[in-house]
């Protein structure tokens, strides 16, 4: 019996490679690491997984620093309220410029200016907006910022030129807090 050469070979389940994970999959770990590799970087874009999972990593360290605060304050140690929040106001230390930095990389990938951040200053509806603004999704293409971090609609060449000057890409004497 001859087999068409454009089909493939049949071959069981125990026979073939195990199941690969996309190259395009992008979880929790390659975002936190994403966002501490690029500590203190405030140009560029991010995904929208860089910056809501760096959210729920402060979220659930800082619930679990809560949890480790309970028993110290019903037995009302001192000491141990003053540990803890000297753990505290070390984590917060730690991750307030990778989340300055990813906040601002999240909002140039919206198309906005990282200076937007400051709209959290106004009292609840600054917040609600700067909120909504981290949860859009991304510009495809290039924008002010760079490319796509998703890669969608990369392949279109829309550089700065006489059909779309909107793009220009950043040289290396520009002021650094341009683009903040």
């Amino acid at each position: 019996m001859e087999t068409i050469p454009s089909q493939p070979e049949y071959r069981s389940r125990r026979n073939r490679e195990p199941f690969k994970k996309k190259s395009d999959a992008y979880g929790i770990k390659d975002s936190l690491k994403d966002v501490f590799n690029k500590y203190a970087v405030f140009t560029g874009r991010s995904r929208r997984s860089e910056y809501w999972f760096l959210v729920l990593f402060n979220v659930l360290v800082v619930f679990g620093l809560y949890l480790l605060l309970i028993p110290f304050a019903v037995n009302q140690s001192e000491d141990g309220l003053i540990l803890i929040l000297i753990l505290w106001s070390l984590y917060m230390l730690t991750v307030f410029i990778p989340s300055l930095a990813v906040t601002v990389r999240r909002l140039h990938d919206t198309g906005r200016s990282g200076w937007n951040y400051f709209l959290s200053l106004i009292p609840f509806v600054g917040s609600i907006i700067l909120i909504i603004y981290l949860a859009e999704d991304s510009q495809p293409g290039y924008n002010n910022w760079g490319p796509n971090p998703k890669g969608i609609g990369n392949n279109t060449f829309n550089f700065k030129s006489e059909n779309n000057p909107s793009y220009s890409q950043p040289s290396y004497e520009e002021d650094a807090f341009k683009d903040f």
